[in-house]
């Protein structure tokens, strides 16, 4: 069977990333390279340097990748679905949900496989997470709670913190629960000066009655990237920063300490991380985008679940304006 042929536009932090996993891509071959900008990370190599996603699509590419900002995203990416180009979008899939939904539709409509680009579900801590959930391992899940918090990153100009950052919590919540948004609230600040919020902590209840919390800020000066999982039988820790992934079980004994038997709902049991294969997520993000292009199988983030994202995020500057805790 022939490669596929791919084309990347947006050649900036992201783009050079994808452009170094598409080169060791079984089965793709990297064809293209576009950016209005110029190529800052010399990501071209001996392919030539496009400026615009119309040259891209005249290169003759059957998939493509868009890491241009975000507020292009409509404009690259419409143009990629009139051409029929499969394609991974960064996320956010757009700047707001409006704009999103076109994109979604336009990759629906004509049967073409639309992407966006939520890493942290492959990474390994969250995909061994994933699979132990779906097995019982934790029984009833009571809550789910997110740490993302960082020095600010000088690659970010369109968005605030609550799309760039708070995307990859709202998302990857969803995708282990299996359960949407219904209700959310939240807080946001502006420390550093700039447009956009910078600092957001957030509350929500998903349909199956988890709740879920999220922490995420661009003033920390330490990196952090937590997500806790408590349910029935103890609760899941998953540090995405290094892929650990530790459990740490509920108890059988009783403590003859007093204060602390008095103060715990339930007892401390044993803790185990567990020994995992680390596989780099963009590796495994581009395999299942592959995968799904030939029909293989389908573990993308879809459009539609990128559009969701979206909309929960928006509720949540839009409860951060109002006070009010916002239906979805």
């Amino acid at each position: 069977m022939a490669e596929l042929r791919a084309g990347i536009i947006g050649l900036g932090m992201m783009g050079r990333h994808h452009a170094r996993v598409l080169r060791e891509l079984d089965g793709v071959e990297l064809v293209a390279v576009a950016d209005a900008f110029g190529d800052p990370h010399g990501v071209a190599g001996s392919l030539p340097l496009l400026s615009s996603v119309d040259q891209l699509i005249d290169a003759g590419i059957d998939l493509a990748v868009a890491a241009v900002p975000t507020i292009l995203h409509e404009e690259v990416a419409l143009k990629l679905a009139e051409a029929g180009v499969h394609t991974l979008v960064e996320k956010p899939i757009a700047n707001d949900s409006a704009s999103g939904k076109r994109i979604a539709d336009a990759f629906e409509d004509r049967g073409l496989v639309g992407a966006v680009g939520h890493i942290e579900r492959f990474n390994p801590a969250l995909q061994s997470l994933r699979e132990r959930l779906e097995n019982g391992d934790l029984g009833d899940v009571y809550q789910i709670s997110t740490r993302r918090q960082g020095p600010f990153p000088a690659r970010i100009a369109d968005v605030g913190v609550v799309k760039d950052l708070a995307t990859h919590d709202i998302d990857l919540t969803a995708w282990l629960a299996q359960s949407r948004y219904v209700t959310v609230a939240a807080n946001t600040t502006h420390r550093s000066g700039r447009q956009h919020e910078d600092m957001v902590s957030a509350i929500g209840h998903l349909e199956g009655g988890i709740g879920t919390n999220h922490i995420v800020n661009w003033l920390s000066p330490f990196k952090e990237r937590t997500t806790v999982v408590l349910g029935e039988r103890g609760a899941f820790i998953a540090d995405t920063v290094s892929a650990d992934l530790t459990f740490v079980e509920n108890g059988t004994f009783q403590t003859d300490w007093d204060s602390i038997a008095n103060f715990r709902g339930v007892s401390e049991g044993s803790s185990t991380r567990f020994a995992i294969a680390k596989r780099e997520p963009l590796k495994m993000e581009h395999e299942a985008f592959r995968d799904a292009v030939l029909g293989i199988s389908k573990d993308v983030v879809t459009m539609t679940e990128g559009l969701e994202t979206l909309r929960v995020a928006e509720a949540l500057l839009e409860s951060a304006r109002s006070g009010a805790v916002v239906q979805l």
